[in-house]
């Protein structure tokens, strides 16, 4: 273990090394913007994960998904990172939660306690379920606003939901509905002030079998979606984690 984080260790030192190991994250949503987080979090040497995200890997996740392969289309999303973490970190600890979240039922999710929360989720009400439910109960958690219909990565920022200015729809219905709920600050956000493009809409209706045998059916607009800024965004919410903690653990 020291070989593989002793490029970590010459910047950050053994002491924080030590401390990530002992860190414990929840990443809600293992698609683009999760997936990328995940791994550069595994990397960095955190050593305890909650994986929740119901999906399997498709053909049309290839072009952004850092799981994505022809030889892991159909496979559970779950059970590739399950693999493909512990080949990075074998010491890693992972809970894995191969089920669709809804925003109900969160004690079953949050049994155990979690030094930071990821929200890649793109469904809007299980979004603002898991936000305020972290809010409410002051766990540290950084979201993402979205990454579908975007191209320029540059344009990618990390700010907090109160000062966030975007003409995005998905991104001014979560802050309105944040709103509705009494959070209007203290919630690091990923976002971009890219205007939103896609040349088709897409609609999908999106029938979901839960653990409990329960039906959920979704109505889905799917977003064009470019190879770099789901990446990117993952990697920022990766970013301010571990710096949170870098910066903590410094003073």
């Amino acid at each position: 273990m020291d070989v593989i984080f002793s490029r970590n260790e010459m910047y950050w030192g053994k002491d924080f090394q030590d401390f990530l190991k002992n860190l414990n994250i929840a990443v809600f949503g293992l698609g683009g913007v999760g997936g990328y987080a995940i791994e550069a979090l595994c990397r960095a040497g955190i050593g305890h994960f909650c994986l929740v995200d119901f999906d399997t890997v498709s053909k049309s996740n290839i072009n952004r998904q850092i799981i994505a392969f022809n030889s892991t289309v159909g496979q559970k999303k779950t059970l590739v990172f399950e693999k493909r973490l512990k080949d990075i970190n074998p010491d890693v600890t992972l809970k894995i939660y191969d089920d669709f979240y809804d925003g109900e039922q969160n004690e079953q999710y949050f049994s155990q306690n979690f030094d930071f929360v990821l929200d890649a989720i793109d469904t809007l009400r299980a979004k603002i379920s898991l936000i305020k439910y972290c809010h409410d109960r002051k766990i540290n958690i950084i979201t993402s606003f979205g990454a579908g219909n975007r191209i320029d990565a540059s344009r990618l920022r990390v700010s907090d939901v109160s000062q966030i200015n975007s003409k995005c729809t998905f991104t001014k219905n979560v802050i309105s509905r944040l709103k509705k709920e009494g959070i209007e600050t203290n919630l690091p956000v990923v976002w971009s002030d890219e205007r939103p493009k896609s040349l088709q809409k897409v609609k999908n209706i999106e029938k979901i079998v839960k653990n409990s045998g329960e039906e959920i059916e979704l109505t889905k607009f799917t977003p064009a979606s470019t190879p770099i800024v789901p990446a990117l965004s993952g990697l920022l919410c990766a970013n301010y984690i571990i710096n949170y903690f870098y910066n903590n653990f410094q003073n």
